[in-house]
């Protein structure tokens, strides 16, 4: 009698929607491996239709979708990618958002208010995902929402390393948009040789999106070089009031630093206008030509998404990329 012997040998595959293939094209190149030929269209109605043009039976699956304008088609493709994953029998599937949608939605503000950023988990999982990677969650409790490992990566050592080589340390201020932030900038300080922080009280009406009212600086910021740090910028408000407030109480210049560059309606002029001198994001979403101007700079997530992806698929450890630490 013959013996049988069964190959089991892995592959990793990576697949990108149609929200922003070009920071796929970076992460493949990073990763030394081709995007799997996908093809994608939408029905006369908007109906999304996805099929793989290759076998994906046992494959270590990477779906990789930024949550992009229009958010909810992006999300959509995803889900039925993830979905399409599951039934040609890949053998583990991992949804890649660098910018997971609906994660400001995390609580109730007031009665009869979904917790959108569950329902989002909730969907990922009954289409199939095994595990989520993403990058600088609005709030680290949205990784207890789905049912499953959770890859939390850190954009905040890149950026702050980036500012670190650009500015006199030793005048150097981390500067939290609000209190909710003062951890966060405790970890640029630390990252930064522990230079001091100061935060902005502020204040806004769960009533009125995208609205926030700026009020006094908290800590000493006369003739420093400040930095304002947030998870992301949307409309700017918030960051050029920030900006505004810290030069009335002293800053002799302020950057601004922020991982999610959503620059929804008028941010890209708020920023354009504001006094500070740069402003720094990275490229979790798709920055059109027409969004950028002079003091923009935008770095590139996919070296850590390349990273944490073959740390996942080679079942090594991904703890420094959960800590912020390189």
């Amino acid at each position: 009698m013959s013996e049988i012997r069964l190959a089991s040998e892995k592959r990793l595959r990576l697949f990108t929607g149609r929200g922003f293939p070009e920071l796929a094209d970076e992460v493949a190149k990073e990763l030394g491996i081709p995007l799997t030929p996908t093809s994608a269209y939408d029905f006369a109605n908007g109906e999304i239709f996805v099929r793989f043009e290759e076998s994906v039976r046992g494959c270590d699956a990477f779906v990789l979708q930024s949550h992009s304008t229009p958010v909810n088609k992006q999300i959509m493709e995803q889900l039925i990618m993830v979905d399409a994953l599951k039934r040609a029998s890949a053998k583990r599937i991992t949804v890649v958002a660098p910018f997971y949608g609906y994660a400001r939605q995390d609580k109730k503000h007031r009665g009869r208010e979904p917790i959108s950023a569950r329902l989002m988990a909730d969907l990922f999982k009954t289409a199939g995902a095994d595990r989520l990677m993403v990058v600088d969650l609005h709030t680290s409790q949205i990784q207890g929402f789905f049912d499953g490992p959770v890859d939390h990566l850190f954009a905040l050592p890149m950026l702050a390393n980036y500012v670190g080589s650009k500015v006199d340390r030793t005048r150097l201020t981390i500067v939290s948009p609000d209190s909710g932030r003062v951890r966060v900038a405790e970890r640029w300080s630390d990252l930064l040789g522990g230079c001091p922080i100061a935060f902005i009280h502020k204040t806004r009406d769960p009533r009125i999106p995208n609205e926030s009212v700026v009020g006094r600086v908290v800590g000493d910021v006369v003739g420093q070089t400040c930095v304002v740090i947030d998870d992301m910028i949307d409309t700017a408000g918030t960051i050029t009031k920030a900006v505004d407030a810290l030069f009335e109480a002293g800053a002799t210049e302020v950057i601004v630093a922020a991982t999610h560059a959503v620059l929804s309606g008028p941010a890209v002029e708020r920023l354009k206008n504001c006094r500070a001198s740069e402003v720094v994001i990275t490229n979790t979403l798709p920055i059109s030509e027409d969004q950028h101007f002079d003091g923009l700079t935008v770095l590139s997530i996919a070296p850590l998404l390349a990273r944490a992806i073959r740390e996942v698929f080679e079942d090594g450890s991904v703890t420094s990329l959960f800590d912020g630490h390189s």
